[in-house]
């Protein structure tokens, strides 16, 4: 992994994040690591593959199943 160096940060911030990391039972690295994957979002190509898994599973299970935008627009129509 690659090392990344934050210079000029206000002491007041970093007394927090400290404040929070020993709250979490974290230290400051694995903390400032958290906080920056949070803020990176998730990976969505992860999520999407994910999602396509659990539904192959779903229709293996359930294979009769409706699409679920024909019974809202048939309830629409009503």
């Amino acid at each position: 992994m690659t090392d990344v160096l934050i210079r000029n940060v206000d002491p007041k911030i970093l007394e927090r994040i400290k404040e929070t990391a020993a709250a979490n039972h974290r230290s400051l690295q694995k903390e400032l690591k958290l906080i920056i994957e949070q803020a990176a979002g998730p990976d969505w190509r992860a999520v999407l593959e994910r999602a396509d898994r659990l539904r192959r599973r779903i229709r293996k299970r359930f294979p009769k199943q409706t699409d679920s935008t024909i019974l809202i627009r048939e309830d629409r129509d009503r």
